[in-house]
């Protein structure tokens, strides 16, 4: 007998199944035991992967795939043996259809689902070579900020293709999508409108990847507000504040308004401290005051140093005062220390050039009473 004769003669007998059994009992049996199979050869795989695997810190990328992909592969066991024992089955041919369909609509959302954690697991495995526990973070946080933003776009843009593949598998959906098209005029406006701010925050999402005007972790101050930049997503960037609070911005807000950031090409900055005081203070005692400071803090960088007196007005002169430090919150630390030695110096060891207001008083003759001889006797 021809193998193909034989194979369709051992698919008529399976298909038929006992004679005291319903033919669509018998096919839902055939199709759960192929379900059980196939989950029972996806366990057996892992283990043998897990066997065959050395053990090692840094995974590559296929071993991080098939070990966070579990869920995925399983499904794809699934649908494969299912899909190969329907034509075993005896169900009717629209219960066949249907069932054949929705194994159609798993492979897609399986492709769909995979892709987007292959996507995940390959960002996760390029960021593993940045850290951005150190001081000098710049260059992990540039490439932290562009591949979080580039995934979240991605993911957005696979599910979408993905949900609408697997619509377009049904004919009512596809004969609405094809009579969109036949009238896209208004309808084309119409969706625009109403998609114009999810594709504006989306399309300066994919701008701030690229031209990185803010970066996470980067200090900045916007609406008169100073903090962290926390979290960048496709559609809005959340500011932690310095105290804990947290501003929402929508994401176009970055390529639309001035804002500030401090820590756009490094994360040193220049701290400044301000002192009005008389004009007495002996500024070269001032400055090399500020040098013993500096060098004892653990918070300067030591890279700038420097006291100058920036203005004279009419009671004070102003004295201003440069220290840098490695980061923002150290920059900000380092200034409160500077103002709080720098006034306590001035106090204990010249408290004479604090502010002072002066007043002169200048004396006035007062002339003698000539008509009274008691009062001139009186004065005398």
């Amino acid at each position: 007998m021809h193998p193909q004769h034989l194979e369709t003669r051992i698919q008529t007998i399976v298909a038929a199944g006992p004679s005291w059994l319903p033919p669509a009992v018998w096919s839902t049996v055939i199709l759960l035991v192929a379900a059980g199979l196939a989950l029972l050869l996806h366990g057996a795989s892992l283990e043998v992967f897990k066997h065959l695997s050395p053990p090692r810190k840094v995974r590559s990328f296929w071993e991080a795939l098939i070990e966070n992909t579990i869920g995925p592969s399983r499904l794809a066991y699934v649908v494969f043996l299912v899909g190969a024992a329907l034509p075993s089955t005896n169900f009717t041919l629209p219960t066949t259809l249907a069932i054949a369909h929705g194994l159609l609509v798993a492979f897609i959302l399986l492709v769909g689902w995979s892709s987007m954690r292959s996507l995940e697991i390959a960002a996760t495995l390029y960021l593993h070579h940045f850290r951005t526990d150190v001081d000098d973070n710049l260059r992990a946080r540039k490439h932290l900020t562009q591949i979080r933003i580039l995934k979240r776009a991605g993911d957005i843009l696979i599910g979408v293709v993905t949900v609408a593949v697997a619509l377009m598998t049904f004919d009512q959906v596809r004969q609405y999508g094809l009579s969109l098209f036949a009238s896209a005029g208004a309808a084309s406006l119409v969706l625009g409108l109403a998609a114009r701010p999810l594709l504006t925050n989306l399309i300066a999402g994919v701008q701030i990847a690229i031209t990185q005007p803010i970066r996470l972790e980067d200090a900045v101050i916007v609406e008169g507000e100073w903090g962290w930049v926390e979290e960048i997503t496709s559609t809005y960037v959340v500011v932690r504040l310095w105290d804990w609070r947290r501003m929402i911005l929508p994401i176009a807000y970055f390529l639309e308004k001035p804002f500030q950031n401090w820590t756009r090409e490094s994360a040193s900055l220049i701290g400044s401290v301000y002192l009005y005081l008389d004009y007495s203070v002996p500024v070269e005692a001032v400055r090399t005051k500020l040098s013993e400071i500096a060098a004892e803090s653990k918070l300067c960088d030591g890279k700038v140093i420097n006291l100058q007196m920036s203005d004279a007005r009419e009671r004070v002169v102003e004295l201003r005062a440069l220290v840098s430090a490695r980061t923002a919150p150290q920059c900000w630390d380092l200034r409160c220390e500077v103002r709080e030695k720098l006034v306590a110096f001035i106090r204990e060891n010249y408290p004479e050039a604090l502010p002072q207001t002066r007043v002169q008083l200048d004396a006035v003759a007062q002339p003698i009473p000539q008509g009274n001889p008691a009062m001139r006797g009186a004065m005398m």
